[in-house]
């Protein structure tokens, strides 16, 4: 709609300005939610009788009006959307529909939506779980997440385009075997060094040097620690030493700038050591693993790890840190907080796959609402690097 405020007569010496044309339009616009917010459409199906062999033929309903009160792919598409992507509660996304559509909606309807959805999806989650197999870098992660009051375990596995959650009752190797990335990846796995991930040789492995950041920086800072802080220095020394290098083209690093890195990389966790010796032995032998201070440790897996932990440095395909794993089960945690505990591992799964793919589509820049749409009806939007000829139904 467009509202015209005309000139009528002159601000000056009011002469009638009606008929003279206007030198330039200022535009201004201002949106507001239409007055009706829901539009129902009523299906009816005629049944009639034929005169000459008196049958009688009914009318077919389309296929996706299967109640008496149906609510539409769009409807469904912004219920899912609110729960999975913008973590609402159930009962509170049904005051939403309740307060802003004047349509009440019912909490059993909502989940009976999710798993609709996750079964649609069900196809392109598999085809998530191959191209990640197949991708030269993953990162991995895990958190804690409730199931029916229990402690169950949300396990991502993501790239810069695709996401794989999933949500299983254990936290180590039953787990990632179960999920089935893993065990077929031959690429470079980054991880924060859970011992998990190592168990599995197939790959090669990153460690997140933000974690060592974050405990180097105690001992420098806490500790007053000299070799921490020289540590801390050379690893983002090395992290823009590739960022420039990238930037200028190159595929690795000059060999005398390299060489130096490393030198310094091994002169400070040299240091490190002579200033955290091991603890002496105990009188009488203990069974078990010798206990020893969290700064050897730490150096212990800066040393042993060496390759892990600098491949970044010789491979630009391999990232500094694990952020982007963080950053897709972040939003899990806040769920938590919103919403409690899921109440089955039905829902769970759910909304674990529904999440992975519209973390994926985001990523792809995909329209979220008209993805979940397109699912609901039985055509789902496949994610680009995906084969939809491959899904079984």
């Amino acid at each position: 709609m467009i509202v015209v405020h005309a000139v009528e007569v002159c601000d000056y010496c009011r002469r009638d300005l009606g008929g003279v044309e206007s030198l330039r339009q200022e535009r201004r616009q201002v949106i507001n939610l239409p007055v009706k917010r829901t539009v129902v459409t009523e299906h009816q199906n005629q049944s009639k009788c034929c005169p000459r062999c008196q049958t009688i033929t009914v009318a077919p309903f389309p296929v996706d009006v299967k109640a008496p009160v149906h609510y539409g792919a769009d409807m469904q598409a912004a219920a899912v959307y609110l729960v999975c992507q913008q973590l609402q509660p159930i009962a509170r996304t049904s005051e939403i529909f309740s307060d802003l559509f004047d349509c009440p909606m019912s909490g059993g309807s909502i989940q009976a939506m999710v798993d609709r959805c996750a079964a649609c999806l069900k196809g392109v989650e598999e085809q998530i779980k191959q191209a990640l197999i197949k991708a030269k870098v993953i990162h991995n992660d895990e958190t804690g997440c409730y199931v029916a009051g229990a402690r169950w375990w949300l396990h991502s596995c993501s790239t810069e385009t695709l996401t794989h959650d999933a949500v299983h009752v254990k936290r180590r190797r039953d787990a990632t075997d179960a999920i089935g990335i893993l065990p077929a990846f031959t690429g470079i796995s980054i991880h924060d060094g859970w011992t998990t991930y190592w168990g599995y040789s197939n790959c090669q492995h990153g460690l997140c040097n933000v974690h060592h950041l974050r405990e180097l920086k105690y001992f420098a800072v806490e500790k007053q620690e000299a070799w921490a802080a020289d540590l801390m220095h050379v690893l983002l020394e090395m992290k823009e030493a590739v960022e420039q290098a990238k930037a200028a083209g190159r595929s690795c690093l000059e060999p005398q700038m390299r060489q130096e890195l490393l030198t310094r990389d091994h002169a400070a966790i040299q240091a490190g050591y002579a200033a955290h010796p091991p603890f002496p032995l105990p009188a009488i032998a203990k069974r078990g693993k010798h206990g020893q201070s969290k700064a050897r440790n730490l150096l212990d897996r800066l040393s042993k790890h060496q390759n892990s932990v600098l491949r970044f440095l010789d491979d630009f395909a391999v990232p500094f840190d694990n952020n982007l794993a963080e950053r897709d089960i972040r939003m899990v945690k806040v769920k938590q907080k919103i919403s409690g505990c899921f109440r089955s591992e039905t829902g769970a799964q759910a909304f674990a796959r529904i999440r992975g793919y519209l973390s994926t589509l985001r990523k792809q820049g995909q329209h979220l609402l008209l993805s979940l749409e397109m699912a609901l009806v039985g055509h789902p939007l496949f994610p680009a690097g995906l084969c939809p000829g491959a899904i079984s139904p």
